[in-house]
């Protein structure tokens, strides 16, 4: 059995600032948007996700990967966004088993709507603290990180 490689220092200090600082920005994001616009962040991502795709909709499957989601998990948000009128699913005439979410007019404007808000709080919360040479540390290192993961 191999031997455990302990955290030093300041491998400890990049880890806890790592949890602190992305717990922080994701619950001051996901407050953000529910009192602008009343989305959470996962809504968010969703609606983000389809106004980028091709006719504004994805596979469900597809989509959960994209958003590294459970297919339950997106299965329970896309349900609550199809009530509130922001999404509609249909079936794929190819796959029996196939199910798309499609981005309505309402849940287009509804992103229209909140992403001024959500970016001035993305800005607010990280980008515009830090310094471009952080931010380009943060992103080659993170980019990296989710690379090997997705790819393990």
């Amino acid at each position: 059995m191999a031997e455990t490689r302990w955290l030093d220092d300041d491998e400890m200090r990049a880890w806890k600032g790592f949890l602190a600082a992305s717990a922080l920005v994701n619950r001051r994001l996901d407050q953000q948007l529910k009192d602008d616009s009343g989305l959470s962040h996962a809504q968010y991502e969703i609606l983000v996700r389809l106004a980028d795709a091709a006719d504004g909709e994805l596979r469900m499957t597809e989509l959960a990967h994209g958003l590294i989601n459970s297919k339950s998990g997106l299965t329970y948000q896309v349900t609550q966004m199809e009530k509130a009128g922001l999404v509609r699913r249909r079936s794929c005439p190819s796959d029996v088993r196939g199910v798309f979410a499609v981005l309505t007019d309402v849940g287009r404007e509804r992103l229209a709507q909140a992403a001024p808000g959500h970016v001035g709080a993305v800005r607010e919360a990280l980008i515009d603290v830090l310094t471009p040479q952080q931010l380009a540390a943060l992103a080659d290192g993170l980019g990296e990180v989710s690379r090997r993961l997705r790819d393990a």
